[in-house]
Parts: C-alpha cells; structure tokens; sequence
C-alpha cells in the first residue's frame, strides 16, 4: 500500500462565510444529508486528514464556520492493511462507574462504534481517558511526523529547510500525502518516529511498518500527550516548533470543519478518515485544540469500526460534546483512566 492509500486529502474550496445560531444548526444538518447521499449514490472516500477552517484571512484560532461536506477526489482508492495486519487491538476491558463512562458508554453500544476519548483542562489539569485500545492513526500521524522533523533540527542546531517547511504545510494545512511520505523518508520513517516518540512521552504508539505512515497506531492517551507537546509550554519542542505546528493546524484546507469543533468556539485540529478494505468499515479521528465555555480544553476522538463516513463523524462530534460535558462537571483535579 502506498501513503496515498492510507490518507488521501480533500481539495481545499476557499472560506466561506458560515450562518450562526439556527441557521448553523441548518447548514449542519445540510451537510450531512450531503454526504449520506454521496454514501447512497456509492462514492468510495478513502482516508484522509483534513481539519475545519475559519472565517476568511488569518483564520488561526478564530471562530468556527461550518462548511461543506467532506468529500474525496474521483481516482481515490479504498485503502489495504499489509497482510497480517490487524483492525486493532484491544486490551482486556474493565469497568470504572463515573461520569465519562456513564455518558459515553451509550454512545458505543447504540452507534456500534469503537470509540476512544481523552480530554484535558490545561487550567484546572483536569483531565480524563476512556478507552485504551489502539486505533489506526490515518493522517493524524502527520502531526507527530511534524513534531519528529522539528526534534530532529532542534538536536541538529538549525531551523527547517525551507522545503522543510513548505512541505510541513501542504502536509498538515492541504493533508498532502505525498509530502507526508517525502517527511516520513525525510524523519527516517518509522524507527525516526519511535525514536522521537520516547522523547515526546508517547508510550502506547507503533509507527506504520515500511511506508505505511498512515497505518501507524496509537492511543486517545498517547495523543493527548502529544498535543500537551504541541500546546503547553513545558515540552521538549522549542517554542518556534511549537508555534509554526499551531499555525499549520489552524490554517488548513478550508473545506472541512467537523470533529472536535463541534464542542469549540475557536480551535486548531487535525481530522482523519480512512475506509478499511476488508472490513468496509471508517476509522474516523479528530483531535486538537478548542475553546469552549470560557475555557480551552485539548480533545483526541479516536474511533474504529463505522459503517459510513457520516456515521462515524457523527459519532465522534457526539463524543467530543459529551468529553468536554463529562469533564466539566467533575471537581479538580481528576485523572481516571477509563477503559
């Protein structure tokens, strides 16, 4: 399988406008009926990593503007595991009674849906894990491709290239696949990243055998993390690493917005999508930054096993209300890691 089959990324369409209130509400349920009926005229998407975009202009952390229904290039290709190579792996379960589980466990049973979840109050340090399965990462892995290429010019004394940095950002804003497998090569593929994974804490995450970036695996806890290296200042990235990832992260393709914007006001994410070949079911994945009720929380969606692109968005934007719900209502500091 190429890197192409793992993630191919959508076209970006240029900002647009977005209603408000009612009328964003509208517009939403618009674009769902949209890709159900892609889904029903038999449209074949394949994995991509794509985030939401903003009003026109500097759209870094600005409000969130609803756009149009994701949606794939014609020659994209259902994407094939290696032989061998499993769906995921799941840990034996244990049951812990609190809010989160309570609120999330109805999600999973009625949507059939796999679903891993990790969110953070970086101001209160409050902080909550459900679910400790891997999952397929798709283009999420982009980002912990950039934080390894940064590690790297760090040891090395120097800045990035400038094709360094023009390639990290068709990589993250454009999720350009062919860029991502130029830095994956570039990083030194997947023992580069597990090198650059002990230093950025990731504990639980493989890298994608051979090529195969976008099969790498991982965690909802081992993407907080990285998003903690990403965001907060005690992190073994410098703050200009730091910097110019947020900056790509809130300057992508304005062409998709769903996913953990959902339960945020202003926010820099990264999305992934990727339909399993022998399965036919959507691994579908959001994560990223959001500001929400006078607070910003980090959130990581990771799910497995949806019978259609739409059903798995709607899943995971459910999920990210309910985190962000479940983890407000709690008294600092808390920290369960739920399964």
């Amino acid at each position: 399988m190429n890197p192409s089959d793992a993630a191919h990324p959508p076209h970006g369409t240029g900002s647009q406008s977005g209603p408000s209130g009612h009328g964003k509400a509208c517009a939403r349920r618009e674009r769902i009926r949209l890709v159900l009926a892609c889904s029903t005229a038999g449209l074949l998407l394949t994995g991509c990593f794509a985030a939401g975009h903003t009003a026109a202009g500097d759209r870094g952390g600005h409000p969130l503007v609803r756009g149009q229904a994701p949606s794939a290039p014609a020659n994209s290709k259902p994407a094939q595991a290696p032989p061998g190579f499993p769906e995921t792996r799941t840990p034996a379960p244990t049951h812990v009674d609190n809010a989160l589980t309570r609120l999330l466990e109805p999600i999973r049973a009625q949507s059939g849906t796999q679903v891993s979840v990790a969110v953070l109050e970086p101001r209160t340090g409050r902080r909550m894990v459900y679910g400790s399965q891997t999952h397929i990462t798709a283009s999420v892995a982009k980002v912990n491709i950039l934080a390894a290429l940064l590690l790297r010019a760090q040891r090395e004394g120097r800045s990035l290239t400038p094709w360094e940095t023009s390639t990290a950002a068709s990589m993250i804003q454009s999720s350009d696949n062919d860029s991502a497998g130029a830095l994956w090569q570039r990083i030194g593929g997947g023992p580069g990243l597990s090198a650059a994974n002990k230093v950025l804490g990731l504990t639980s995450t493989q890298a994608g055998p051979g090529t195969h970036w976008g099969l790498t695996r991982t965690t909802a806890a081992d993407q907080l993390a990285l998003l903690k290296t990403v965001f907060a200042g005690r992190s073994p990235l410098g703050e200009a690493s730091r910097h110019l990832i947020q900056t790509f992260m809130g300057r992508i393709d304005a062409d998709q917005d769903w996913g953990i914007s959902a339960e945020g006001s202003r926010w820099q994410l990264k999305n992934g999508w990727l339909q399993r070949s022998q399965s036919q079911r959507w691994t579908i994945n959001s994560m990223g930054r959001v500001e929400a009720h006078g607070s910003t929380f980090y959130v990581v969606i990771l799910s497995h096993g949806s019978p259609s692109m739409a059903h798995g968005i709607s899943t995971v934007e459910r999920a990210a209300r309910t985190a962000v719900h479940a983890l407000r209502s709690t008294t600092p500091p808390v920290s369960p890691i739920l399964h």
